[in-house]
């Protein structure tokens, strides 16, 4: 008995000091773990550095973040005197700008994860300061073109997403003119609709239409060799992008304000013609019509003149164009013609790309690129005048804005705590220990990506990613 009412005694002090640590906690939110989302353990801290790039401008001072979000940005050299946390992480001369938002990427999860996958892709879009992430419905298998197969890709981002990661759709002749698959699909929480309009390559995701393949009127002569990169040129003429684009904009009219299609918008992916194609997209954008347009790295680093017999680590569709076409894609982006970048990721197992045979007409088209388009952007627009804001515009604001992501795609209060820190001028090499398919091994780039916050969680510095993947899946509401 008297065990018993010492107990009694007791209890009431173990509840007392149970609650005085739960309000500890809740109080001083900077003590708490993040767990193995982050390798940084703290829930409220700061993120400083001499060039935040802001919507207002690139500014001196600190990002203060709790939990996913930030919620007060300090301005000013002498951030350090009005800041009385000491949970700090000051990253000096390094640049902090919102995480990138890379809306076109394959990363063939699931059924081809021997190319890539949820894990590997992720870890890879983290190192590259890249944040959110939008899937395409083909290279995986099967492609997303139903409700049904939105469920299986869902299924396999379970624990593997290191960063967010949302899902395009599918359209494809299947669905098309089935009100109530095309309905489930976008009910389920696509974010749009992708569609080809000449052959995708999969078998499982045709082309929606053929008439532009029936007027571009193309020869190849069985005598060219197919080691010449110029022979896969004119299978990919500028003429096919051109007649392509001609067929979408008799639909964007309808897009106008007041127009019967007034609220639908349309997205070019990967411009690669910087010719007749993009006086179409111009043209269109003047008349009003609801039309966007992406071009990607590859695009604008290399040339065809460069590109030697048999390195078909080069083949990509649409194809890298003339040295000419490339300073127009320049003068193009910087003018704001072409509205924003994406990687168009397309990876493969070595064997795909044929890089013994060398055969371009053979080989798999795609460039594999998510950890480096940050680096390669940078190197190469620098030349041509593009700044921080530019990289933070193509990057960030204009990507988040296509995919309806309000709190993405700018370092402000009440965004996601979504941030790239990276230093523009620390050079790297890509060596051998890169795989052998990478169209950049060999290269030095500048602008090495040092850390990456995801809500506010640090995913990745320094080499090293968090232990466990706490991405989401981002579904339309």
């Amino acid at each position: 008995m008297e065990s018993l009412s010492l107990l009694w005694r007791i209890f009431p002090l173990v509840i007392l000091l149970i609650s005085f640590l739960i309000f500890y906690a809740y109080t001083n939110p900077s003590k708490q773990s993040r767990g193995d989302c982050s390798l940084f353990p703290h829930d409220n801290f700061w993120v400083a550095s001499k060039h935040i790039v802001t919507p207002q401008g690139i500014i001196p001072g600190a990002v203060e973040v709790k939990g996913e979000n930030i919620i007060s940005i300090i301005t000013g050299g002498n951030w350090r005197q009005k800041i009385k946390s000491a949970q700090i992480v000051d990253y000096g001369e390094a640049v902090v700008m919102p995480g990138l938002v890379d809306v076109h990427a394959h990363l063939d999860d699931p059924g081809r994860t021997e190319w890539e996958g949820f894990p590997s892709g992720t870890k890879a879009t983290a190192a590259g300061g890249i944040t959110t992430l939008i899937d395409l419905p083909l290279n995986s298998f099967p492609s997303t073109v139903s409700e049904e197969t939105l469920k299986l890709k869902l299924k396999a981002t379970e624990k593997n997403l290191r960063v967010d990661v949302g899902f395009w759709g599918g359209l494809v002749p299947e669905n098309a003119f089935n009100a109530s698959i095309l309905d489930g699909l976008l009910r389920a929480g696509v974010l749009g609709l992708k569609s080809f309009m000449c052959p995708s390559g999969i078998n499982d995701f045709p082309m929606t239409n053929t008439s532009h393949i029936k007027d571009s009127k193309i020869s190849l002569d069985p005598r060219d060799d197919p080691r010449s990169y110029l022979t896969y040129l004119k299978r990919r003429l500028p003429s096919m992008e051109e007649t392509a684009l001609r067929e979408l904009l008799t639909v964007t009219q309808d897009t106008r304000t007041c127009g019967p299609a007034d609220g639908v918008y349309l997205h070019i992916v990967h411009l690669s013609d910087a010719t007749s194609s993009l006086d179409l997209i111009r043209e269109a954008k003047s008349r009003g019509d609801s039309i966007s347009v992406e071009t990607c790295p590859h695009y604008f680093a290399f040339s065809a003149e460069e590109i030697s017999d048999g390195d078909t680590r080069f083949k990509c569709a649409p194809p890298i164009r003339d040295s000419a076409n490339k300073e127009n894609l320049w003068k193009a982006l910087l003018e704001g013609d072409i509205d924003m970048l994406s990687s168009d990721h397309s990876p493969s197992e070595p064997e795909l790309k044929l890089l013994e045979e060398g055969n371009f007409l053979r080989a798999w088209g795609g460039i594999s690129s998510l950890q480096f388009v940050l680096p390669v952007t940078w190197s190469h627009g620098r030349k041509y005048g593009a700044t921080l804001e530019h990289i933070a515009l193509w990057w960030s604001e204009k990507p988040a804005k296509l995919i309806g992501q309000s709190l993405k795609g700018a370092i402000a209060i009440g965004n996601h705590a979504d941030i790239a820190v990276w230093e523009p001028e620390l050079e790297f090499d890509l060596n051998s220990d890169h795989p052998s398919i990478y169209a950049y091994v060999g290269k030095t780039l500048p602008g090495k990506v040092l850390a990456t916050f995801m809500r506010g969680n640090l995913v990745y510095e320094d080499g090293k990613h968090a232990s466990a993947a706490c991405g989401v899946p981002i579904l339309a509401s």
